[in-house]
């Protein structure tokens, strides 16, 4: 058994009192109201939270807390938990259900029923969770020697025991003496998210992919698999500028609707539980039910490049006019290449150590009233990532040869260029488009700056910027 080395976690471990209590397995209908032991248990969280004699903590920083202890370890850890000593309630939203099977002796919730912040899963030795912890219930989970690390699919959650190197479930004792809900259940109301901007941040919440579909080459296929034992993963993609964006939905093999055909006709909206696959290597959804996949509308497209013009290029043969200069430390872009594929580059890596450095790559003035609809399109290559240190920005009032952080800086292209795949190891020179970055507000003469900023020393990313290129329909 695992203690932490945080100063909150010093405590010794104390005997917790199991108190055995029904569970509603057999109770096929959400119950309007609670029982009186469990509205009792309940409104004694509550009074304990008024008095100070319990501290509620939040999603979030229950995570940092387990972080912490992760980052303060020397070394590789086998354990992947730790215990709560300390008098702590966490309180959240149901996202998960297991009514069709998909989900078992877990569910999972968040924050907040609409914009969450983070996210949590909760094992529990008991089936049929849903009766009870219904999509969007309120519940309070009492942690006081509880654990919280990873479960088998690296997602930090909270459990009664532990099984080997992971937290272990509550046991079927615990669940009326941890686990509370309140007559509270509220809409969750799902982050709208394309598929390249869902993250490891939406671990555990309920959003929605819009415009996406199954590739045709799925025609005849179901959610599930024949094959395959247990779970089965579909690819579900998005037109995104010139190409596909894909992700994961996977499905139990014990799933209500695991022989059921996929829709690959027509494309539409899909809303599931962002989560990982079996050891954490992919970020998957899983479906509540596949009510949650509305396919009305006509599959789409991707753009073809060839319907554009080309109005600014540059391939950084050499550094040519484009300008750099920093803002912070000493470090900053280069011109160099690799392979027959010039670039140029930015690191804050040194010597084994990170350098804090806000570098700027400044485009010479282009003219944006020459042409309509303006898009970017980059092409970046990454390698030893631990962080995103690109920004994209423009600005009508930079002259050239002062400093930037005297000129007015609009930043664009967030989403595109924290969406692109991520390099931790090492350099192997490919090179990845970035979505269209839409320039078409941009108006009069304006330049474009691209910013490695370490973020105060913590990011040293290698970043390699091979093209930059303008088009207008």
């Amino acid at each position: 058994m695992k203690t932490t080395k945080l100063l909150t976690l010093l405590l010794a471990l104390f005997a917790s009192i199991a108190i055995t209590s029904c569970v509603e397995d057999d109770d096929y209908s959400v119950p309007n109201s609670l029982g009186s032991e469990e509205n009792a248990g309940l409104e004694q969280i509550l009074a304990d939270i008024n008095s100070g004699d319990l501290t509620e903590i939040s999603i979030a920083d229950l995570k940092a807390l387990y972080q912490a202890y992760e980052d303060g370890q020397s070394g590789f850890d086998y354990d992947h938990f730790i215990q709560i000593p300390d008098n702590l309630v966490v309180k959240g939203y149901v996202t998960s259900s297991d009514a069709t099977g998909n989900f078992y002796k877990e569910f999972y919730m968040q924050d907040a029923p609409e914009n969450p912040t983070a996210a949590l899963g909760v094992l529990l030795n008991q089936v049929d969770s849903y009766n009870q912890f219904n999509i969007g219930r309120e519940v309070y989970i009492k942690l006081k020697d509880m654990y919280v690390g990873y479960n088998s699919n690296e997602v930090i959650s909270v459990g009664g025991k532990t099984d080997d190197q992971e937290v272990g479930q509550f046991t079927a004792n615990q669940i009326p003496t941890k686990i509370f809900r309140s007559e509270v259940t509220e809409t969750i109301v799902p982050l709208q998210l394309s598929l390249s901007q869902i993250s490891e941040s939406n671990v555990g919440m309920f959003v929605t992919a819009t415009d996406v579909q199954f590739p045709e080459n799925l025609e005849g296929s179901t959610y599930g698999d024949p094959s395959e034992d247990f779970d089965t993963q579909r690819t579900l993609q998005a037109c995104e500028g010139f190409g596909y964006s894909n992700f994961i939905v996977e499905t139990s093999s014990f799933s209500n609707f695991y022989n059921t055909p996929l829709p690959t006709t027509n494309g539409g909206t899909i809303s599931g539980v962002v989560l990982k696959s079996y050891g954490g290597d992919n970020l998957v959804m899983l479906l509540n039910d596949i009510s949650d996949v509305e396919f009305n509308n006509s599959r789409c497209t991707p753009l073809d490049i060839n319907d554009f013009n080309v109005v600014f290029e540059e391939t950084f043969d050499s550094q040519g006019s484009w300008e750099v200069t920093n803002t912070v430390g000493t470090r900053d872009w280069y011109n160099t290449g690799f392979g027959g594929e010039n670039y140029m580059r930015a690191t804050a890596f040194s010597s084994g150590n990170i350098d804090t450095m806000v570098s700027w790559l400044i485009s010479p003035s282009i003219d944006f009233d020459a042409q309509n609809s303006e898009q970017l399109l980059l092409e970046i290559a990454d390698a030893y990532s631990n962080g995103q240190p690109l920004k994209a920005y423009y600005s009508n009032d930079y002259t050239t040869g002062t400093n930037p952080d005297d000129a007015t800086w609009i930043e664009i292209g967030a989403d595109e260029i924290n969406a692109l795949g991520v390099n931790t190891g090492f350099y192997d020179n490919n090179y990845e488009a970035t979505g269209l970055i839409d320039l078409s507000m941009v108006t009069g003469n304006a330049v474009l700056a691209f910013v490695y900023d370490s973020n105060n020393g913590t990011i040293s990313t290698t970043i390699d910027l091979s093209d930059v290129k303008i088009l207008a329909e």
